[in-house]
């Protein structure tokens, strides 16, 4: 089978739609060294990602295109793929390039979420313009949508009318890193280079209004909670209030802020850890839930959106909107240890779900069903 796929993310985006996209693209490759895999991208001298052996790579072409490559992105690769004779184009990201429908090729798109139509304060209205063209094109000319959850698959009938039947939810994976086990001198290490001690919360995601940090902080002030809190993500003005809140509480707060982790070192925040919060209003799957599971730390969720769908039955779940409840939980999990073992022993189960070669598996099914259609 030749499959091609929009790399952009994977080559450009640390985190988020980067991490999906490699996981996608070498879970894939390694489950199938049999298939070729194009993988189309925008050079990039500082790329995060090395095609596999048995991928190739595509970009752009003549000085036209390599001087406007989004331009590229949007109106040549379908051509592109024409010519390579593909089976199956995916769009990693919520796109799929202009005129790739009348091409002939089965197309698949991954939509991760629809937050900017049910949260438009959270975006500037040029975006929202943006995305929703692009969205709605690729939805309507794809073969198959993959959804990243069920949250997102409702999204899309209700506020795109797609219908239920061309829509396919598949868990996306955890980078197989976090289900292996660290010793302690691999975690001193870690936790030496951050300046951590060990014992300390842990919240993951990006710091801006949706992630809810400042829900946490007041759960935190209202429990008395006096362990440090280490913040993994890139700041936003949001961080503006967040520390408006710390400098007015600074004798009760101490938070600590990393925006450039790698992979490696956040596997051994999640196993160092005491819990890891995190309060999101709403996610199209939270990936970090399933992570920290995977990693043996105890998760305390949101019971909104996709949350549930990530944490099983293997999280303690709060209102995100009732920070009192945040704060409440964290005691719980820091004072009844019973509680603590049973989160963690079912955390490991449930992060089995989300293995690359479930989730590769999956995908193939995916292709070869709408190959054969």
């Amino acid at each position: 089978m030749k499959i091609g796929f929009d790399a952009k993310r994977a080559y450009n985006n640390a985190a988020g739609l980067g991490n999906f996209s490699r996981n996608t693209i070498a879970s894939l490759a390694r489950q199938y060294p049999n298939d070729s895999f194009f993988l189309f991208h925008q050079e990039n001298k500082d790329a995060l990602f090395k095609a596999t052996e048995n991928s190739i790579e595509i970009t752009p072409d003549g000085l036209w295109w390599k001087f406007f490559p989004n331009t590229w992105r949007s109106f040549r690769i379908a051509n592109k793929a024409k010519e390579l004779n593909l089976d199956i184009y995916h769009g990693l990201s919520h796109e799929l390039p202009v005129g790739i429908e009348k091409t002939g090729i089965k197309t698949v798109v991954t939509i991760h979420d629809l937050i900017y139509i049910r949260y438009p304060e959270y975006f500037k209205k040029i975006d929202r313009v943006i995305y929703d063209k692009k969205f709605r094109h690729a939805c309507w000319v794809a073969t198959r949508i993959h959804a990243i959850s069920e949250q997102t698959k409702l999204d899309l009938n209700s506020f795109f009318d797609i219908p239920k039947e061309k829509i396919k939810v598949i868990y996306q994976a955890i980078n197989p890193l976090y289900f292996s086990i660290l010793t302690e001198a691999q975690k001193l290490a870690v936790l030496g280079k951050y300046q951590l001690s060990k014992q300390f919360l842990l919240t993951v995601g990006t710091i801006e209004p949706r992630k809810n940090l400042l829900a946490l902080l007041n759960g935190m002030l209202s429990a008395k909670i006096d362990l440090p809190l280490v913040v993994v993500g890139k700041p936003t003005v949001y961080m503006r209030e967040v520390q408006q809140l710390i400098d007015l509480h600074s004798t009760e707060l101490k938070v600590i802020f990393l925006s450039s982790v790698n992979d490696a070192d956040l596997q051994v925040l999640y196993q160092s850890a005491v819990a890891m919060i995190y309060p999101s209003v709403f996610e199209g799957f939270g990936l970090p839930v399933a992570e920290a599971q995977a990693c043996g730390c105890p998760v305390i969720t949101s019971n909104t959106s996709s949350l549930p769908e990530a944490g099983g039955d293997a999280a303690l779940y709060i209102d995100p909107q009732k920070p009192e409840e945040i704060g409440q939980a964290i005691w719980k999990v820091l004072y009844e240890p019973n509680l603590r073992e049973s989160l963690i022993a079912k955390g490991k189960v449930n992060a089995q779900r989300f293995t690359q070669e479930n989730y590769s598996g999956q995908l193939k099914q995916m292709y070869n069903t709408i190959l054969n259609d």
